[in-house]
């Protein structure tokens, strides 16, 4: 008992018991940080949600047009909660989703399964919850009214959370608002302080446009995970700092990381490198043993659940994180026979061999019995990018600008918000610390486990590890930049100051990181006024045009194939078969790709007809555009591709030439037994199969 909380006895002799103001103090300020956090969040969840309006003026069109405007994934992830919330019932809807035969014409596919679809599930089936409510109570929950279009007809545009797309974006930028917050938290976390915290929202503010594009494309994955990978990180980090384990702390793990995992395929790859840093940081005696065995029963649970939700993903089954596990944990329980080595060198080097080789012969073993090449195309991706290695679909990937290394304009935009060389300061802090409390175990261990500082360490590490992410494929640095916003939190950390010996008065080190504030906000306030500033109206009356003609022109059931991005849109709006759509990830519709990709080739137009009309294709739709050369990458152009691809016909007309041909100058013999179906503003190209 503490002296504040002592019994003492009054002249009354009436016994008192004075109030504990520490820890009164300490149960506000941890209502203090969950306010902010939350307010945060809403504040971010607002910013979102106006860069969006902004950008397309989104309130004042039409619900085709709204729909038109989720290109490419977006789009196909669209389409499948419209159909949920458009079936009979929401089991009715479920069902259609589990059992697709639209989406890849000719197979019918568990599309739950295949693409993440469980944010769709769920707020289709909270739509359908909240619409019967608002009837049920005469609610009024939108606003209509007509937006005259100039050349095109009228239209009726609806706002408000009534309105199924409004219910649906509103809903993932709530979500995605509450990056904000758990970013607060992970830099109160690893700093010991709210100052900390307010250094990486603030930095993620300032830097807002590298570290997310939810802003501008709210369907895709990503959206709906990563704020609940930045919610696992949180956790995972409470975990190392305090040293905590078992089912208590076990379990938020488990709820943050299994929703991840249902939302994004990619998280896997994300829980991979955690896995990895934690296995590091344990290397280095910093996690103790039991905190340990929490952390990768946790992974264990978080896999187990999600393969059973996905109904036995084979590709998450074969992945890397799974096979990181069970490595991870076979360590872990021969600690008793690698602990007795004594030389740190030695055993860092022994374990993290045995990791990495453990690792990837678990995860090829595991493959090479159950005969799994989904995942195939993501180790063809990083070969090419070291090698001269290439085929048609890493050429899909690769010469994407997401897909494309880390271009040097992101690393400048990072440094002139000082974002970047505050990590690395930050970074280098950590390192001086690790070194100077080190110096007596860089050599040899003392055996013990728990060291202080894990959470900073494992924070680090799995900074490099999303560096390294980022740096191959630029895509990924929305994993890169919030971390870095981490790392930029340690500057205020001032017990990491204090283990080298530098006693900062608290008060000259808070005006120091108010200065640093104040330099990060000079460039980040200007980003900030850019994305506001950023101001547009979606139209595209071109496919709106021909969506209008498939609706009016073709059956209900015909077949439509042609390039990924117009596909899912063709599937959303016209609600027509397709036999290709934009999720690349498995094998199958890589090649289903590549063969409808054949009316950009050079082959003989008889030979792409059959081919096509094996599939079961009533229509193709050709755009001239995709057609044009790309003059700094030949092979990055369709028609480039397939001269790389098929070398045995690079001598022969490539079938671009002949459908512009016969669109623009009526040659139609010259592309039989095609037929052109519809042809508009020189642009899309309807063939007849």
């Amino acid at each position: 008992m503490t002296k504040a909380a002592k019994k003492i006895k009054t002249k009354a002799g009436v016994e008192e018991v004075p109030v504990n103001w520490s820890s009164q103090f300490a149960l506000l300020r941890i209502a203090g940080i969950i306010i902010a956090g939350v307010a945060l969040s809403v504040i971010n969840a607002r910013h979102i949600s106006t860069l969006f309006e902004n950008s397309l003026h989104f309130s004042h069109l039409a619900d085709v047009e709204r729909e038109i405007s989720y290109r490419t994934e977006m789009g196909l992830y669209y389409s499948y909660y419209k159909t949920i919330i458009e079936a009979p019932s929401f089991l009715d809807g479920l069902r259609l989703i589990t059992h697709d035969n639209v989406t890849e014409y000719g197979h019918t596919i568990n599309t739950l399964k295949r693409f993440n679809l469980y944010p769709e599930v769920i707020l289709s089936y909270a739509y359908r919850i909240f619409k019967r409510t608002a009837n049920a109570l005469n609610w009024k929950m939108e606003r209509c009214w007509t937006v005259n279009r100039g050349d095109l007809s009228p239209v009726e545009s609806c706002e408000g959370i009534g309105n199924p797309h409004y219910f649906y974006i509103d809903l993932v930028f709530a979500l995605a608002g509450t990056t904000a917050g758990w970013l607060f938290f992970l830099g109160t976390l690893v700093s010991d302080t709210v100052f900390g915290g307010a250094i990486a929202v603030l930095a993620f503010a300032f830097n807002h446009g590298e570290a997310t594009r939810v802003q501008w494309t709210p369907p895709l994955r990503e959206s709906f995970a990563f704020p609940t990978i930045i919610a696992q990180t949180v956790v995972v980090t409470y975990i190392l700092k305090n040293h905590r384990s078992g089912l208590l702390y076990g379990l938020p793990m488990v709820v943050f990381g299994c929703l991840s995992m249902l939302f994004w395929q990619f998280s896997q790859f994300a829980f991979f490198t955690q896995v990895g840093s934690l296995f590091v940081v344990y290397t280095f005696d910093f996690i103790p043993r039991p905190t340990m065995e929490t952390l990768l029963k946790g992974h264990l649970v978080t896999f187990t659940m999600a393969f059973m939700m996905l109904f036995g993903n084979e590709m998450l089954l074969t992945s890397l994180y799974t096979a990181s596990i069970l490595a991870a944990l076979i360590l872990v329980n021969l600690d008793c026979i690698l602990g007795r080595i004594t030389l740190r060198p030695l055993y860092v080097a022994i374990t993290s061999l045995c990791f990495v080789f453990g690792t990837l012969g678990i995860k090829l073993g595991i493959s090479t019995l159950l005969q799994v090449e989904d995942d195939k195309h993501i180790f063809d991706i990083l070969r090419s990018k070291f090698t001269d290695y290439a085929t048609f679909h890493t050429r899909l990937y690769t010469c994407s600008k997401e897909f494309d290394f880390i271009s040097f304009e992101t690393l400048q935009k990072l440094c002139a918000t000082w974002l970047l060389p505050a990590a690395a300061m930050g970074i280098f802090l950590f390192v001086v610390v690790f070194l100077f409390t080190e110096r007596k175990e860089l050599l040899y261990r003392s055996g013990n486990r728990g060291k202080p500082y894990a959470e900073v360490f494992y924070n680090v590490v799995q900074t490099a590890c999303y560096a390294v992410m980022a740096l191959l494929i630029m895509r990924l640095k929305l994993f890169f930049t919030p971390h870095l916003c981490i790392c930029s939190a340690f500057l205020a950390n001032n017990k990491l100051l204090q283990s080298i010996n530098i006693h900062l008065d608290k008060r000259i080190h808070t005006v120091i990181v108010v200065a640093f504030i104040a330099a990060m906000a000079y460039e980040g306030k200007t980003n900030i006024d850019k994305q506001l500033a950023i101001q547009g109206e979606y139209s595209n009356p071109e496919q709106e045009m021909l969506f209008d003609w498939i609706m009016r022109e073709t059956k209900p059931d015909a077949v439509f194939a042609g390039t990924m991005p117009v596909m899912a849109n063709v599937k959303l709006t016209t609600l027509r078969p397709i036999v290709n759509h934009p999720h690349y990830e498995d094998v199958g519709i890589r090649n289903r790709t590549k063969l409808v990709y054949s009316i950009f080739s050079k082959k003989p137009i008889s030979e792409v007809h059959d081919t096509l009309k094996k599939m079961g294709i009533n229509y193709v739709i050709f755009q001239m555009l995709n057609c044009a050369p790309d003059i700094e990458r030949p092979y990055c152009a369709y028609r480039g591709m397939w001269d790389e691809e098929d070398p045995e016909n690079i001598n022969r007309v490539s079938n671009c030439d002949l459908f512009n041909v016969a669109a623009t100058q009526h040659d139609h013999h010259r592309i039989l037994p095609f037929r052109i179906a519809y042809f508009r503003n020189n642009n899309y190209l309807v063939l007849k199969v």
